[in-house]
């Protein structure tokens, strides 16, 4: 069977001195898959955009801020992890720079500034915990790894760098 995730994004916003990352606080909407949780910005890619517009997209619509430096950190295979077990594969981004004031809040929650330290202290997926590291590492070559998840739990984790 060919594997037809559904293709997103996920966005890790630095604050202009690079010490704080831009997190949203999932506690607007009961029912959420994410709610409690603390997560990046990001979503789905638009049947007619690239990865890259549509990460530019969905910060523009999370955050009110338009992205004026991006790297791509990885991509990381989910099989599994949607609310009814769908597969997800995402591209994972650092914003380096951005121009305006980013918004409080949007439909989905709270936008918080969070000291890239204090990260691993918030309600995260638990998968999280082990791709965040490599997001904001030194290392300049991005990570592709696959994170298995079954009935909301992180089954395994793996990576490779080029």
């Amino acid at each position: 069977m060919p594997y037809t995730p559904i293709v997103a994004t996920l966005g890790y916003v630095l604050s202009p001195d690079g010490g704080s990352v831009l997190m949203i606080h999932r506690n607007a909407r009961p029912g959420d898959h994410h709610l409690g949780k603390y997560n990046g910005l990001g979503g789905k890619i638009e049947p007619d955009e690239d990865v890259l517009a549509g990460m530019r997209r969905e910060i523009r619509e999370e955050a009110g801020i338009e992205c004026t430096a991006l790297r791509l950190r990885g991509t990381i295979s989910w099989p599994g992890f949607g609310k009814h077990g769908e597969d997800w594969l995402g591209f994972v981004f650092v914003v380096d720079a951005f121009e305006g004031t980013p918004l409080e809040c949007n439909p989905e929650g709270t936008l918080e500034w969070v000291a890239r330290e204090r990260i691993p202290e918030l309600p995260l997926w638990e998968g999280d915990r082990h791709f965040l590291p490599l997001v904001f590492d030194d290392d300049p070559r991005a990570f592709h790894g696959v994170m298995p998840y079954r009935d909301g739990r992180m089954l395994s984790w793996a990576y490779s760098r080029v």
